[in-house]
């Protein structure tokens, strides 16, 4: 219980559970990873997003199990101790997720603050405080008002990957591969690169796994949370095929390769009101994944004070906006310096390393949760090779990524 005696309010559905869950997986990964991918696999990049989708989904059916069980904020943090038994443990994990967080936030008001600049002109630096800190606001409004807006932004980041679907397979000059292409054959060395981008496209998926840290926001938690994990793996892994596949036979590979925007390389034969138009949706999903982030980290410091691992200050809740102010605060100024003061691309790079650290902590947990035999009156179930396969395709992309 914090301070003032106020918990988070249960107010999450379905529809805006998944929607907050695509947000924060779809955005800024599909917006600019398609080209890594394509350098990396050649004409199968396709083929890498399902071999990463079928890696994510181990992991993905654990935390299924685990915020059902634990339907609290800072969810990994608290499946680590149920597992562990180890507070220590519980509050390096949670903190690893808000620094994974934090960076990732940083990075995507750097992007955001610069399509901004290219539109406007204004100072790059004023741009990133501005969308920060509108981003701050909407997270204190309310978790329904500001998982509401995070969904409207989100239908509007996928609405821009089906613009690119429609505009690369029905009106875009075909100057990539053909369909025959995209299928790889069964052995070869082309599947070392589809391997290398595959780990690439691992991270486009995540983000199903911040949808745990706002589980005691979410109304019946027992069903919720397996159904909107469910239904964001899958929507994302059809967006990411539909999207990279387009893209593919739209534009040639050796242009893809080099871009650092390659979903506006689709639009080179379109309408200069439409490619203006993509490029705002492209901004729009670039806010987003700050405000997502903002949302998740400020949630997991609000569930580390709540039990007693931070100070206590950091879990007051506003009694008028039942949010968690002072973590949000924190969170955006920590976001601001990351952003104005150190090497972001650098940070980034680790990001990646700490969020399959996490991952195969929260799936040994569940492991050892299962064997000691704890039961909890009613959960989400999967059976124990789930966390098994889930804890070593995770160690495999983390060894990779150390190669």
């Amino acid at each position: 219980m914090n301070s003032e005696g106020i918990k988070l309010r249960r107010a999450l559905n379905v529809p805006l559970l998944t929607l907050y869950g695509l947000g924060v997986t779809v955005g800024a990964g599909i917006y600019v990873l398609v080209g890594a991918t394509a350098a990396e696999a050649g004409t199968h990049a396709p083929i890498a997003f399902v071999v990463a989708a079928v890696v994510v989904a181990f992991t993905a059916f654990s935390y299924a199990e685990l915020s059902t069980r634990y339907p609290v904020s800072a969810g990994e943090a608290a499946y680590v101790e149920a597992g562990f038994s180890s507070s220590i443990l519980a509050t390096v994990v949670g903190l690893a997720v808000v620094l994974s967080g934090l960076v990732s936030a940083a990075a995507v008001s750097l992007g955001a603050a610069s399509y901004l600049h290219g539109l406007t002109g204004a100072s790059t630096l004023g741009l990133t405080v501005a969308v920060v800190a509108l981003m701050a606001l909407i997270a204190m409004w309310g978790i329904t008002q500001s998982v509401t807006v995070a969904a409207i932004i989100t239908v509007i980041e996928v609405s821009g990957l089906l613009m690119v679907m429609l505009w690369g397979f029905a009106f875009s000059e075909p100057s990539g591969v053909t369909l025959a292409d995209i299928l790889p054959p069964l052995t070869g060395p082309h599947w070392a690169g589809i391997g290398a981008a595959s780990l690439l496209a691992f991270f486009a998926f995540v983000g199903f796994e911040d949808m745990a840290n706002v589980a005691e926001e979410v109304k019946d938690p027992l069903h919720t949370m397996p159904r909107a994990i469910l239904w964001t793996l899958l929507l994302a892994t059809m967006l990411y095929i539909g999207t990279t596949t387009a893209v593919l036979m739209a534009v040639p590979l050796a242009t893809l390769s080099d871009s650092a925007a390659p979903l506006l390389l689709v639009f080179a034969d379109a309408p200069e009101g439409l490619q203006h138009g993509f490029s705002l949706v492209a901004i729009v999903a670039t806010v987003n994944g700050v405000l997502i982030q903002m949302i998740m980290a400020s949630r997991v410091l609000y569930g580390l004070a709540d039990r007693g691992h931070l100070p206590k200050a950091m879990s007051y809740v506003s009694p008028k906006t039942q949010t968690p102010v002072v973590s949000t605060l924190v969170v955006a100024a920590t976001i601001l310096v990351l952003a104005l003061s150190f090497p972001i691309d650098a940070l980034a790079e680790r990001t990646s390393q700490v969020v399959l650290f996490v991952f195969v902590l929260v799936n040994l947990a569940l492991i050892r949760i299962k064997l000691a035999g704890v039961s909890a009156e009613r959960h989400f179930r999967v059976p124990i090779i789930v966390p098994v396969l889930g804890v070593a395709t995770s160690v495999l992309l983390l060894a990779t990524g150390l190669l």
